[in-house]
């Protein structure tokens, strides 16, 4: 909604992407949580195929706008947010497939603990962009 907007309009989508993507890795960290503390049945084919679907989604949206990375924060901070998705896309069909190998729920939640991690660097990154 801001292509073609000023510089400014610009880095305040952007920053706000990246105020979503770390309330997104908050929410993530609690259900983390949640899941350590009160238990949880990972399904590791749904884990593997569903990962696999939004991994393939995810690529073609970054290949797609890996021309226009450098066009502006708005850009640069959808770039850095898909980039993330195929980080977590990635680290979710290995997570089912340790879930699968393993029989055992921890791989899900240490993979989980991970990608919080790489999506708190993604809105750090983003919440730093500047005009330019």
């Amino acid at each position: 909604f801001v292509v073609g907007k000023n510089l400014e309009a610009q880095l305040k989508a952007a920053h706000l992407s990246g105020w979503f993507q770390f309330g997104l890795a908050i929410i993530v960290l609690i259900d983390v949580l949640r899941r350590f503390i009160y238990g949880s049945e990972p399904v590791s084919i749904l884990m593997i195929l569903i990962g696999g679907l939004a991994l393939a989604a995810n690529i073609s949206c970054l290949y797609l706008m890996s021309d226009y990375k450098e066009s502006g924060a708005h850009m640069k901070a959808s770039y850095i947010f898909s980039a993330n998705d195929v980080i977590v896309n990635l680290g979710v069909i290995i997570a089912g497939i340790l879930v699968a190998i393993t029989g055992s729920r921890y791989p899900d939640l240490i993979i989980g603990l991970i990608i919080v991690l790489f999506v708190l660097n993604g809105a750090r990154k983003i919440l730093q962009l500047k005009n330019e």
